[in-house]
């Protein structure tokens, strides 16, 4: 959530933030209910304080042999008044929440404003591949290899879902397996994160109540749904983990990263450009998070970027890094990278890693804090990075190292986790 003190202090910067971003709830509507939700509270709070004086002295006055049944007919109106009070005070909590907890945050002063068209690609690394030769597609490319089964994935779950098969399989694990090692050797801490999450966590990462919408939720036996969902993304999870809790300023930065399914339910386009792996509702992914201090969360956003980076780069892959604008960031971060590798047969770059700092955002709405050396306590920023997610890792391995034969070359760094094996022929 947004410090409700900065927009109390500085209602027009955070109007004129929020439209950047897209959002153009009145500000002034929030603070009016702001407004009329305190003075309730203190008005509840003074009415209760005089109920109480008057009902001490009822004993007293009785013990003196005088009447109580002025004062007790007072407390009992103050009691009718304070409960009308509560139910007004609820109405307008209900309504002030739902502005309130909607509200994205804001982002970084040095973004651009407007969606896509206004991303900034900032880095490029190595070139796009050319052919001597008419290439295929990945879809093709994996289809003819027998790595995945397009069309058994479908009869099994239906559109947006597929199948690893054989080598495919082998590489999708060699690429997670190349993950882990690779964050292992930086001293991440590997987390492996239930697959179903609360309600709590949904609002804890800044995806509820907005976009509930967009998980699967889990029903019980007979249709009822429960109050758990698949996670999208394994975020979800990390960020939540220390809801509600204080961690000591000794123990921070923490670095974690988390091997999980994830599942989408608002994926499945069938646009040509999402055709095949590129999007679905179930993919794999190995994600990173970090908690620090907020003077120290621009570095390890840098730390978290360059990481993505590496990765991508040491399968040898032709990426682009981009700085997104304003509008084009999840609702509950403040800044993002989008790392995207080039898809030959589409001509369009594809994100494979997301790179965002949320600063306090999620920290406020799961109340995690760290304490300071003197004593006082204040919110973790968070951070995230997708490091890596496979199902468009994979279509650009194909098409980028395909051979003139229908094979591919399979990247050195994933060799090891392979048997040795060097390239995926046709059989």
């Amino acid at each position: 959530m947004i410090d409700i003190n900065l927009i109390r202090e500085k209602p027009e910067y955070v109007q004129k933030a929020l439209a950047k971003k897209g959002c153009h709830e009145n500000i002034d509507n929030l603070l009016e209910l702001d407004k009329k939700r305190r003075s309730l509270i203190a008005e509840v709070e003074q009415n209760k304080a005089e109920r109480n004086k008057l009902s001490s002295t009822v004993p007293m006055l009785k013990k003196e042999g005088k009447s109580a049944d002025e004062v007790i007919s007072k407390t009992k109106a103050l009691g009718e008044t304070i409960k009308a009070q509560e139910a007004e005070l609820e109405a307008i909590t209900e309504q002030f929440n739902t502005i309130y907890w909607g509200l994205p945050n804001l982002p970084d002063d040095d973004l651009l404003a407007g969606g896509k068209e206004n991303n900034q690609p900032i880095y490029t690394f190595g070139k796009k591949p050319e052919f001597d030769f008419e290439p295929k597609n990945h879809v093709d490319l994996c289809t003819s290899l027998g790595m995945i089964d397009y069309e058994r994935g479908a009869k099994l779950s239906g559109n947006g879902f597929w199948i690893y098969r054989g080598i495919g399989a082998r590489l999708e694990w060699a690429l997670l397996n190349y993950f882990v090692s690779e964050h292992l050797k930086d001293g991440y801490e590997f987390i492996l994160p239930p697959e179903m999450l609360n309600e709590e966590c949904g609002f804890g990462c800044g995806q509820f109540p907005k976009f509930a919408d967009e998980v699967y939720y889990v029903n019980k036996a007979g249709g009822e749904r429960t109050q758990q969902f698949l996670l999208p993304t394994a975020e979800s999870a990390l960020v939540n983990m220390y809801a509600g809790e204080i961690i000591p300023e000794s123990e921070l930065p923490k670095r974690f990263f988390a091997y999980s399914p994830c599942f989408r339910c608002e994926a499945g386009s069938y646009r040509a450009e999402e055709r095949g792996m590129v999007r679905g509702h179930q993919f794999n992914k190995v994600e990173m998070v970090a908690y620090t201090k907020p003077e120290d969360s621009d570095k390890m956003f840098e730390e978290l970027v360059s990481k993505a980076q590496k990765l991508v780069e040491g399968l040898g892959l032709h990426y682009q890094l981009s700085k997104l604008a304003s509008e084009d960031i999840s609702a509950s971060m403040a800044r993002t990278y989008d790392i995207e590798v080039w898809i030959p047969s589409m001509n369009i770059y594809k994100e494979v890693s997301s790179v965002s700092n949320g600063r306090a955002y999620q920290a406020r709405r799961s109340n995690t804090r760290y304490r300071k050396e003197d004593g006082k306590t204040d919110f973790v920023h968070l951070l995230n990075g997708s490091g890596l997610a496979t199902s468009r890792l994979i279509p650009a391995i194909v098409e980028q190292f395909q051979t003139k034969d229908g094979s591919v070359i399979i990247p050195e760094v994933l060799r090891p986790f392979m048997g040795g094996q060097t390239e995926i022929k046709i059989h």
